[in-house]
């Protein structure tokens, strides 16, 4: 009895070693098809919005009513290079970093609130 397990031993080497000749590309292909995935669900939105984030900043222009990310709305009194200043009451004026921009209000939106 305990001569036949060598033998079935035997006979299972060679098709363990002939299962490994298969084509590389297959054996890469599901992380080539994640990377598709990944690419088109999260980079490419992401990549659309920081575009989209940088036409909006600069195309800001002195009377633009924005709301920072600390959620202060106010109208713009002065653009410079990387600083606004946005007026958030009569004569109080803030001065923030342009990339702290969140969103454009539509012109009169202020007046509502």
């Amino acid at each position: 009895m305990t001569s036949s397990i060598p033998f079935v031993l035997a006979q299972a080497a060679p098709a363990a070693a002939g299962a490994q000749g298969g084509n590389p590309i297959l054996t890469f292909l599901p992380i080539i098809v994640l990377f598709g995935v990944f690419y088109f669900l999260m980079i490419r939105p992401q990549m659309k919005r920081q575009k989209e984030l940088r036409t909006m900043l600069s195309a800001l222009a002195k009377g633009d009513e924005v709301v920072t990310n600390g959620g202060i709305a106010g109208r713009i009194d002065e653009v410079g290079e990387t600083f606004i200043s946005v007026e958030i009451a009569t004569n109080v004026v803030v001065k923030v970093q342009k990339g702290s921009v969140s969103q454009v209000l539509p012109k009169g939106s202020l007046k509502s609130v």
